[in-house]
């Protein structure tokens, strides 16, 4: 990924695991103490191990599917109070806001949760590419052959 970190918030992530209040390692400290989001959405999403949600990027109006990126309750707070998608790096173990250095920003339209609460759908305008590797979406030209089912 070309793309440069939003600003690290004060409770920075630590020892490679994104930390936003929400994933509180203290016996008996409640999951959610201290996450940013409204209780009812940090209740609802069910995080990997590492705190995080997938977070599937969607053109509003084309309904192409751009991305897949990682959120934990942080980097979905800043995607949902900024306009601007935030997500979280599960490689370099930092935030970052899509289109900060490349100027392929994804303006926010809406946010869903998908009914296991584990997936998150962020529909975006999306300014020029969203690949990393300069591509309209990251599926573009990476399609496998496959044997295709009937539509009934």
């Amino acid at each position: 990924m070309s793309e440069q970190p939003a600003p690290s918030p004060a409770h920075a992530p630590t020892a490679g695991a994104p930390s936003s209040g929400a994933l509180s390692s203290v016996a008996g400290e409640s999951p959610l103490k201290g996450s940013p989001l409204p209780a009812e959405i940090a209740s609802a999403l069910k995080r990997d191990g590492a705190g995080l949600v997938a977070a599937i990027v969607q053109q509003f109006d084309t309904n192409e599917v751009l991305m897949l990126g990682w959120m934990d309750d942080e980097a979905l707070n800043r995607t949902m109070t900024t306009g601007r998608v935030t997500f979280y790096s599960r490689s370099r173990q930092e935030y970052w806001r899509k289109g900060d250095t490349s100027g392929h920003v994804q303006w926010v339209k809406s946010v869903a949760l998908d009914c296991d609460g584990d997936a998150l759908l962020v529909r975006v305008d999306q300014v020029g590419a969203a690949c990393h590797t300069g591509t309209r979406t990251c599926f573009d030209g990476r399609a496998f052959d496959v044997v295709a089912g009937p539509a009934n």
